[in-house]
């Protein structure tokens, strides 16, 4: 019996056989020839076997794993498009009179080494993408069709690494955990394993070498851990915690339908962060009261230019018609920081965090703006809509904010089109709102704090450096005290509050939340059947 310790991406249970993954180590073969442009053909050919292949990707990681997710197939196609990554790629074909798979390979190196090295953790993420849609291209230039996932029985999968096209192509029905010797928590692989349910570790130190199928391994997302030819006491163990989480399950299910409300009678409304419209499901499998977060900034996301005011229209209006009397939140364009898209021409800023991001394009550029809340007010008469603004700092950009609606009102009634202006609110993430939020609560419908980003501005501590993470503590005192002085300056002023952030699901702080007087709490789709439970069992 060996074990191995890794970081958790996906808390659960597996007991199986192990399916060692593999990539083909071998070296592309660098050959001269003859006619450079003949194997530029070659190359062109093989992008559009590789976009052919990557929008099948695409439509199944829709169907399985929902829009937000199969988003970053939408980016792979666009990066197979880029002028710089094809231009560099021809260039090697015709100065060095070399091969295509050698040069694509040569050029997904070189790109890869400059994402890993820049300082933006987004970008440094791209750098597996870069890999990923080389190799692909790689295995078009050869004729070849794409590696078969299919496995012959539920296995636990290790590899080095999996991309995430990788991880989509398997069956789901017969995957029972991920574990890696590589990877990020924050990679989209990592986040496919989340929408799927899948027990995954990274980061684990094994030697795939010598390891062979069929071993038998115990994974537990809970501790960390990777049991190889567990004895059989491991095994026992790791049975009887499955079958705990299975009855924690059944329960969790029982509570469908049920309200929301302590021992005490304090009712709390539970509602769900998604980020598209192919996420609505997940909503409303695990019977959320609503949407509390719609991430809007992913209409804008995977695409050459912006999103007009009828695609935006026909997307919240299907999910406003599919939720249909519950309340829908949607936050307006949150683009900037750690979400860059190209056709904004943002630039390049220094620290982008605090930059130019979310409200502030929008006051800058209005003509974005409006165009989005044309479509939101239409919408709005399709269901139970609220909007909210992110990124707030002052009394006068809201004032602002307002000066624009107005615009906006007075060009749909011109047009004689329907609509409805609906409840509009603030997220609470920056220190300056904390502390005239009274001011704001006169202003405004509800706060909706988003702790992720006011606990990385209180704190002085970039969430995205993984260095860092010792000192990001979104428990800290002066957070709490922040939060409370939100919630008081509220309902100072008959105003309800609520907590869109991570930590919203934070079950350890639920009760103090329920104390400091939350009226709301949004959390991921699979939390609110857990969050349901603990608010159920509070005596406050």
């Amino acid at each position: 019996m060996v074990k191995f310790f890794g970081k958790p991406v996906y808390k659960g249970i597996a007991v199986g056989p192990v399916l060692v993954m593999k990539k083909g180590d071998e070296q592309v073969k660098r050959s001269k020839i003859e006619n450079p442009e003949e194997e530029i053909r070659k190359v062109d050919q093989a992008v559009e076997m590789a976009q052919e292949q990557l929008q099948k990707l695409y439509d199944k990681a829709v169907t399985e794993v929902g829009e937000t997710s199969a988003a970053i197939f939408e980016v792979h196609q666009m990066m197979l498009e880029d002028e710089d990554y094809l231009d560099a790629i021809y260039n090697i074909i015709r100065t060095e009179t070399v091969n295509a798979e050698y040069a694509v390979a040569v050029t997904g190196d070189n790109f890869s080494e400059m994402f890993a090295g820049m300082d933006d953790e987004y970008m440094k993420a791209r750098a597996a993408d870069v890999k990923d849609i080389s190799n692909r291209l790689i295995q078009c230039l050869g004729g070849g069709d794409e590696n078969d996932f299919a496995f012959r029985e539920p296995s636990i999968v290790l590899a080095e690494d999996l991309s995430p096209s990788e991880t989509v192509q398997m069956d789901k029905n017969k995957i029972l955990a991920f574990v890696t010797v590589h990877g990020s928590a924050n990679s989209h692989t990592s986040i496919l394993a989340r929408m799927m349910n899948i027990p995954a570790l990274i980061g684990v130190p094994m030697d795939l070498d010598k390891i062979q199928n069929g071993m038998k391994a115990v994974v537990d997302g809970f501790q960390g851990e990777v049991i190889l030819e567990p004895n059989e006491f491991a095994c026992r163990e790791a049975e009887n915690k499955i079958a705990k989480e299975q009855e924690k399950l059944r329960l969790l299910q029982d509570l469908k339908g049920k309200d929301n409300v302590t021992k005490s009678g304090k009712k709390i409304n539970v509602y769900a962060n998604i980020g598209g419209v192919g996420d609505v499901g997940y909503v409303l499998e695990n019977d959320a009261g609503g949407i509390g977060l719609f991430r809007s900034e992913f209409l804008y996301l995977g695409r050459e230019d912006f999103p007009s005011e009828e695609e935006q229209l026909q997307a919240y209006r299907q999910v406003l018609q599919t939720m249909g009397e519950r309340k829908v939140i949607i936050r307006t364009l949150d683009i900037g920081a750690d979400k860059q898209v190209d056709y904004f021409n943002l630039g390049k800023e220094e620290n982008p965090a605090l930059g130019y991001r979310a409200i502030r394009i929008c006051l800058k550029q209005p003509d974005i703006f409006k165009t989005q809340l044309r479509a939101l007010f239409r919408a709005s008469v399709h269901g139970n809509l609220s909007i909210m603004y992110p990124m707030i700092t002052s009394t006068e950009e809201v004032q602002r904010i307002y000066e624009i609606v107005e615009e906006v009102k007075q060009e749909l009634e011109a047009e004689q089109i329907l609509f409805k202006l609906p409840e509009q609110g603030i997220m609470i993430e920056t220190p300056a709102a904390v502390m005239v939020s009274d001011e704001l609560a006169q202003m405004v419908d509800f706060f909706s704090v988003g702790t992720n980003d006011l606990t990385q501005y209180t704190l002085a501590v970039d969430r995205q450096n993984e260095k860092l993470d010792d000192f990001y503590n979104p428990h800290h005192k002066a957070i709490l005290r922040m939060i409370q002085m939100v919630i008081d300056n509220a309902h100072k002023y008959g105003k309800w509050a609520g907590i869109c952030g991570e930590l919203g699901a934070d079950l350890e702080l639920t009760e103090e939340f329920v104390k400091m007087g939350i009226d709301e709490l949004s959390v991921s789709p699979s939390m609110i059947l857990q969050l349901r439970r603990r608010i159920r069992e509070l005596d406050v």
